[in-house]
């Protein structure tokens, strides 16, 4: 099984790491079966956020007994030093644990550092000294906040968006962070399930040149994740055939589509947007049928209540025209009724 170092932390885990973003959908047994089964079957990394509704409940259920044999990340989306202080306890109570292996800044607008007025860093560095932060890490979807991270040295471990089909900006904060000696964490690597060859994205991964990276892809079946797990066993070969179909794909999803990371909700009018804003991609690359229940219709009728008042905008990561892309979702949309 191939291993990775993240950066400076001296943190060792596998590559294939569980994102537990998605266990919040599930019912607790059957989330505490997953986690335990990924565990059990050579997973170690596991993170998830505060802001993950129940996750972190659901994983300390699951690991209460067998913490010291597992890594750990959450996040806090908090603005105050006093307010990410909260976010910690009510985490280190949710999951268990006595401390958190990497507790990172989850995306934030700005590079928090020391002296800029929030206290979040100040409050970081606190806790690490009190044991209960191991490493100080970050999340982002902006390019110019994620290089700013990695230029600070303040950083020991970056989560930002990486898959086959990152363009070069993208690629480039891959490159800064080994230069850096920061701990690469992969998240979306299958952008979102816009990605439908999970071998062909693992198999990416894997490449040396990415050998610090450490995927961690979001399970909320066991189907899906014994696909996971069987790459362990027989780790997928990056054939000429995955190389075309990757080229392909790069093709088809390059330019202003949305990524569905949810930044932009919630809507005041009530739109999903990271799902409607997305949806002509996600009835061509998965089952359509999924996606024209009358269920889905309704949701993909509210874009007709649209306010235009710019606050999806405003909080777009990649500076997308979103209220434009729900129009042209929901046009196109209405071709499949």
């Amino acid at each position: 099984m191939d291993k990775v170092i993240l950066g400076k932390t001296g943190l060792e885990v596998n590559k294939n790491g569980f994102g537990a973003l998605p266990v919040q959908r599930v019912e607790k047994k059957e989330a505490v079966y997953l986690l335990q089964k990924a565990f059990y079957n050579g997973i170690n990394y596991f993170d998830t956020a505060r802001a993950y509704s129940d996750s972190e409940e659901k994983m300390g259920a699951a690991f209460e007994y067998i913490r010291d044999r597992i890594v750990i990340s959450t996040k806090s989306g908090a603005q105050t030093g006093a307010d990410m202080r909260k976010d910690l306890e009510e985490s280190l109570r949710m999951l268990k644990t006595d401390h958190i292996d990497i507790y990172q800044f989850h995306n934030p607008a700005f590079c928090p550092k020391p002296g800029d007025g929030s206290g979040l860093y100040e409050e970081a560095l606190k806790a690490k000294e009190e044991g209960k932060i191991l490493h100080i890490g970050i999340t982002n979807h902006r390019i110019a906040v994620a290089e700013e991270a990695i230029r600070s040295g303040l950083y020991e471990t970056m989560q930002f968006p990486f898959s086959y089909i990152s363009a070069e900006p993208d690629l480039k904060i891959v490159e800064m962070t080994r230069e850096a000696g920061m701990g690469f964490i992969a998240m979306k690597g299958l952008a979102g399930g816009l990605i439908n060859d999970s071998a062909s994205a693992y198999a990416y991964m894997a490449q040396p040149q990415f050998s610090h990276v450490a995927p961690i892809w979001g399970i909320q079946r066991e189907s899906e994740l014994d696909e996971f797990l069987s790459y362990q066993e027989c780790p997928p070969q990056l054939t000429d055939e995955m190389k075309a179909k990757i080229g392909r794909d790069k093709a088809e999803l390059t330019g202003d589509f949305c990524r569905g990371c949810g930044y932009c909700m919630p809507c005041p009018a009530g739109i999903e947007i990271n799902n409607c804003a997305r949806m002509s991609l996600m009835l061509r690359r998965a089952p359509s049928a999924a996606w024209l229940t009358e269920e889905w219709q309704e949701k993909m009728k509210m874009i007709e209540g649209c306010l235009n008042c710019g606050q999806c905008m405003k909080k777009c990561p990649y500076g997308l025209n979103t209220p434009e892309l729900l129009k042209k979702n929901y046009e196109d949309y209405k071709t499949f009724l």
